[in-house]
């Protein structure tokens, strides 16, 4: 038997955690790092590793837990406080970018506007319409801003940004997938998902709440949640047609309800992604990421798409907060605390380019374009929040605040 892969599994988790520490230390987040590191050993520097199926599998669990763990963070006392005005800016802050980006991709690369070029489109665009809140939360949180009207918005925007952005991309994933003359039948596939969802959540949620009565803080129950996490991916992808990290996430946004159990699922979970598993997927990104295909046509679609994700939010996010009434410094601040993309959009490239939605050529644009909006973001936010109008951010009890 050959063990080159554990070798290989060494130099992944050696090489993203090296990087990770030093973009921390550069103030950016360590995906970034994680990502450099798959860029540096893969086909773009020094070629010396590939992404085998083994890798790209060991990627996959990666990404279905991290999917798990978003939908398990998702706040829903948060969601209820910011009500309307969260859902507004949300809802606009995912459709304007995927029609903005999904829109840029279409004129530039020409496509036939037949139903796969439209599909081709709509599939970038979701890429962009997600919102990556951990990095917004740290600069908050560095400014002493997190527990302010205009971080509790950005907050809860973001939270259900990914819930919106997860449905769309079912419906997209599962009809892009199909022939035009399937799509009423993937369609209804994707409702019955749906309310398979609802009724599962129901039933296991206190089936959860029973077991957490006396197992709160057992391993066990990390280890049937988990179980619960990748049958609902399976289920997902097999049964219903629809991408499985849409399972993934739903599980987690289900047992998000627990009162108890939920911090300590979270903890478990944590510690067996970051340590292992979410490495090896950022690192598989950066190892299908060849540099050397980016010529000045493409070059220019990058700028295109990074001008297209950053101004779409500002025109989604910042108009919705207008609308809502908020000043415009905080409207500003607000949309530009939407703009990072992250895991999410990297799940999405992924996804698209493994089911063919997302040319190879065009894969290293859409990867430059979430790292290089993943940097801006903190650096704007900073700027556009060092000098607050006076009575726009009034300060919100810690209660109130997401955590």
């Amino acid at each position: 038997m050959d063990h080159t892969y554990i070798l290989w599994l060494a130099v992944i988790l050696l090489a993203t955690k090296a990087l990770g520490l030093l973009t921390e230390k550069a103030h950016q987040p360590q995906v970034v790092g994680a990502l450099l590191a798959g860029v540096i050993l893969g086909p773009s520097c020094f070629n010396v590793m590939e992404a085998t199926d083994f890798i790209t599998q060991t990627a996959q669990i990666g990404v279905l837990m991290l999917m798990f763990l978003a939908g398990l963070d998702t706040d829903v006392q948060q969601l209820r406080r910011t009500g309307a005005k969260s859902l507004l800016i949300a809802v606009l802050g995912v459709v304007v970018p995927l029609v903005f980006c999904g829109g840029a991709y279409l004129l530039f690369c020409h496509e036939t506007m037949d139903f796969t070029g439209v599909m081709r489109g709509l599939y970038v665009g979701t890429v962009f319409a997600a919102t990556s809140v951990s990095i917004t939360v740290e600069t908050l949180t560095e400014m002493g801003r997190l527990n302010t009207q205009v971080g509790a918005t950005i907050l809860g925007a973001a939270l259900i940004d990914d819930v919106v952005g997860i449905v769309i991309l079912s419906v997209i994933d599962s009809v892009s997938t199909s022939s035009s003359g399937s799509v009423l039948g993937t369609i209804l596939l994707i409702v019955l998902f749906f309310v398979f969802t609802l009724v599962v959540g129901l039933l296991m949620i206190r089936l959860f709440r029973r077991v957490t009565r006396h197992h709160a803080h057992s391993r066990r129950l990390a280890v049937w949640a988990l179980a619960f996490c990748f049958l609902m991916a399976w289920c997902a992808e097999d049964v219903f047609g629809v991408a499985d990290i849409t399972g993934a996430y739903f599980a987690g946004l289900i047992l998000c309800n627990l009162s108890q159990g939920r911090k300590f699922i979270a903890k478990k979970m944590a510690v067996a992604s970051y340590i292992f598993f979410a490495p090896v997927f950022f690192a598989s990104v950066g190892l299908r990421t060849d540099l050397h295909l980016i010529n000045g046509d493409i070059l220019l679609l990058t700028v295109i798409l990074l001008l297209g994700a950053l101004l779409s939010k500002l025109v989604g996010c910042g108009g919705a907060a207008r609308l809502c009434g908020m000043g415009r410094r905080d409207a500003l601040s607000v949309s530009i605390g939407m703009m990072s993309r992250g895991e999410v959009g990297l799940m999405v490239a992924q996804k698209g380019m493994a089911c063919g939605m997302i040319d190879e050529s065009v894969f290293p644009a859409v990867i430059l374009v979430v790292v290089v909006s993943c940097l801006v973001t903190p650096v704007l936010l900073k700027i556009s929040m060092s000098k607050p109008t006076p009575g726009t951010t009034p300060t919100i009890e810690p209660e109130a605040a997401a955590t």
